[in-house]
């Protein structure tokens, strides 16, 4: 167990998959300077280095992770995603048996345990009095929610034992909570920050999408019609083969280029979301990303782009981030969806701005401005 530092960011995560692997490995790799903190947006965030986050608590439901070290769990199956700090030391932490609710789908038994969930069978769920209790003995300054696209249930329950244990509340999954306006009222009232709803990766397709949609209506074209087709062979792919958990995030990353969009387009118009599983892929994603418009004297134009990522990690830079804006945030004692933060980091704020004004904005709220 790691001792007691009044300066460390506490974290408990809910969900040990890829990109809980990746953000652990970051906090790792980064802990002494590693490449010279290339590939973070801030080395240093209002005080707090990436080196004082410390996962003092976690929680899943798949029999190879629950009981384990989250050091030892972020590697066991069915998590793919690139291995780029191979030695984590010991958190201390040991991954707990959390809730299912609706967190597990049930076409993911359809498929060979190295790349689905394997529940662990005979391991007590926990109440939400006990998550609570975890929460405070730890004390847990931030709770971040890895759950999978669909957990509609079990991201409430987490929610409402972040709510009770006073503990801020970062939501990286397309459930919707900080930007809906009955939870975002619960969390201002119980005196508790929340960043989100929906992670945007620090150079992925939602971002890319928004940038060159607001590209075309600075510089005058006019967009007429886009799609962004996503396929990657991850557990979070694979769930999503599910349509029916889908409503959520395909609403998020559409709103989140239609919001820049200098005229919305008709739905039959764009497309925007998860496209398939593929398996071999791994945590690779790709984005086919098409865009037609009109130029100059209505001359028609398009763009086509593939984009190329490693999923996880593409989103652990953020998150670290995330974390420490939902610390700062606690340490001013701010309450409620601290709306810079998740304008700049997450594809379905409460407040959308264009990208950048929302950088300006969050670059205001570290600053302490």
């Amino acid at each position: 167990m790691l001792s007691p530092d009044r300066h460390a960011i506490n974290v408990a995560l809910v969900g040990i998959g890829n990109c809980a692997s990746s953000l652990v490995q970051g906090i790792e790799h980064y802990r002494a300077g590693a490449n010279d903190m290339v590939g973070l947006m801030h080395p240093e965030l209002g005080g707090y280095a990436p080196s004082d986050i410390r996962v003092v608590a976690a929680w899943d439901v798949d029999s190879r992770k629950v009981g384990r070290d989250v050091a030892e769990a972020i590697f066991a199956n069915p998590n793919c995603t690139a291995v780029f700090c191979d030695e984590v030391r010991h958190t201390g932490a040991k991954v707990r048996m959390g809730r299912v609710l609706d967190g597990v789908a049930d076409h993911m038994a359809d498929y060979p345990q190295e790349r689905t969930f394997l529940l662990a069978e005979g391991a007590a769920e926990p109440s939400k009095e006990e998550v609570v209790q975890a929460l405070r003995e730890t004390n847990t300054h931030v709770l971040m929610n890895y759950l999978p696209v669909g957990s509609q249930a079990a991201t409430e329950f987490y929610a409402e034992c972040a709510l009770e244990a006073g503990v801020a509340f970062v939501n990286n999954i397309p459930v919707f909570i900080a930007s809906n306006p009955e939870w975002a009222a619960r969390f201002e009232a119980a005196g508790v920050p929340i960043i989100g709803d929906d992670i945007k990766a620090q150079l992925g397709a939602t971002i890319v999408h928004r940038v060159l949609t607001d590209l075309f209506r600075k510089r005058g074209v006019k967009l007429e019609r886009t799609y962004q087709l996503n396929t990657g062979g991850n557990t979070d792919f694979l769930n999503m083969l599910n349509r029916s958990r889908l409503a959520s995030k395909k609403e998020s990353k559409t709103e989140a280029v239609q919001s820049v969009a200098e005229t919305r387009l008709d739905d039959e118009n764009i497309h925007v979301g998860p496209s398939d599983y593929v398996a071999w892929q791994n945590d690779n994603k790709v984005c086919f990303l098409r865009m037609e418009g009109q130029m100059f004297g209505g001359v028609p134009m398009n763009l086509e782009l593939r984009l190329s990522v490693e999923d996880s990690p593409n989103s652990a830079g953020v998150a670290i981030d995330m974390i420490r804006c939902a610390k700062l945030a606690r340490d001013r004692g701010l309450a409620g969806p601290i709306l810079p933060a998740a304008a700049w980091f997450c594809k379905h704020p409460p407040e959308q701005m264009p990208d950048d004004d929302a950088y300006e904005a969050v670059e205001a709220f570290i600053a302490g401005n």
